[in-house]
């Protein structure tokens, strides 16, 4: 068997001698990471150690198995997370799991499987966690007493429709939910798993309690299947936003991230096809690349877009002040400079001319009543 060798966690710098994505050895073989986005499984930021496979002579390292998705029972107690950021629609938003298995290289969400003891790499992927709780948690604290209805947003961390929801439902059980209290909620999501839910969804959507967003990186599929390798085809994802707004329900187009020299050349095209498709709003979000994402997503642009890398960054730095992330408020989103002021006139410019974001939907709470509190026995201690 191949042995572990222990070494104190450095960030994952490339050495001279290394081969595209092989950041301290922790490269993984492209058959073992098929279907997969990351070219490395890492140690997280907060490890002391950093356990490295590597052949002992016995050619055994060969014979290590593809990663495969294994999902773990998560036992959170809340489930409604607050926030107070100044630059995102939102103050709350629910996570029914844990690690996404569509394997966007780019996903700042990545970094959270650090606080687990995972790589925000590969395992990231793979070792997904699940909140069958989720539907009962939401239940209990929209039944508090001081709790005040508002948008909730689901999927701007993970995708609630990620593969393993057609296994859990957990996404299908918090919208029962939501709709039971005439609470709004606002989606983000890749999949087309989504139409499962078209008629809770078009229920809501006449009271004017939710809206779709679906996110469409590229038209390119080779693309497409290289950065996001397990989440729907763009066409999919088209004709998703075609199914949903024919049948009542506001969508709009994300076209998130804006990669610099991958994908920018794209947004008009993204717009129009999602004119056709019946959506009537649309937003952007310059690529993020905070904490390990930075190293992930380098490691899979020199594996797959060697002559592309160099000048990828330096467009990227032009926006983030020199730097590879800029995280200050009103600038993380949409980056600074003129490259990323170029970005933005384009867009507006698209929108304008296409008609996008004219009357823009705002949800309404008019329909909220708290579920009745259960009829728990109270503790004697």
């Amino acid at each position: 068997m191949p042995r572990s060798a222990a070494l104190r966690l450095t960030p994952p710098v490339p050495t001279p001698s290394a081969p595209a994505g092989d950041f301290l050895g922790t490269g993984v073989d492209r058959e073992r990471r098929r279907g997969r986005g990351a070219v490395s499984n890492a140690s997280g930021r907060y490890e002391s150690l950093a356990r490295i496979a590597f052949d002992d002579g016995w050619r055994s390292i060969e014979q290590l198995p593809a990663f495969k998705t294994e999902v773990t029972i998560d036992q959170t107690k809340t489930i409604i997370a607050r926030n107070d950021s100044p630059d995102i629609s939102f103050d709350r938003s629910i996570n029914p799991y844990r690690g996404c298995e569509h394997g966007c290289v780019y996903c700042f969400a990545r970094p959270t499987h650090s606080f687990l003891g995972l790589s925000p790499g590969l395992d990231f992927e793979t070792n997904l966690f699940v909140k069958p709780d989720a539907p009962r948690l939401l239940e209990r604290e929209l039944a508090a007493r001081k709790y005040e209805p508002a948008t909730i947003a689901i999927g701007t961390n993970t995708d609630p429709y990620q593969p393993i929801e057609r296994k859990y439902g957990v996404m299908r059980s918090i919208l029962e939910v939501l709709e039971r209290a005439g609470h709004p909620v606002g989606i983000v999501t890749k999949s087309s798993l989504v139409l499962r839910d078209l008629d809770i969804l078009s229920r809501m959507a006449e009271r004017n309690l939710v809206k779709v967003a679906i996110s469409v990186t590229t038209l390119d599929a080779q693309l497409a299947r290289t950065m996001e390798p397990r989440a729907a085809t763009p066409m999919r994802r088209l004709e998703t936003l075609r199914q949903l707004s024919n049948a009542g329900v506001p969508t709009t187009v994300m076209v998130a991230p804006i990669i610099p020299a991958v994908n920018d050349m794209e947004i008009e095209k993204i717009l129009d096809a999602a004119k056709v498709a019946g959506v009537r709003e649309a937003g952007y979000v310059m690529l993020r690349l905070p904490l390990e994402v930075r190293d992930i997503f380098k490691e899979w642009l020199e594996a797959n877009y060697p002559d592309k890398a160099a000048h990828v960054f330096r467009l990227i730095r032009d926006m983030r002040d020199g730097k590879d992330y800029d995280s200050e408020w009103g600038s993380r989103m949409k980056g600074a400079g003129p490259y990323a002021w170029m970005i933005g006139r384009r867009f507006e410019m698209a929108c304008q001319r296409m008609g996008f974001n004219r009357d823009k939907l705002t949800m309404t709470t008019e329909h909220f009543q708290a579920p009745a509190k259960g009829t728990e026995q109270l503790s004697l201690f």
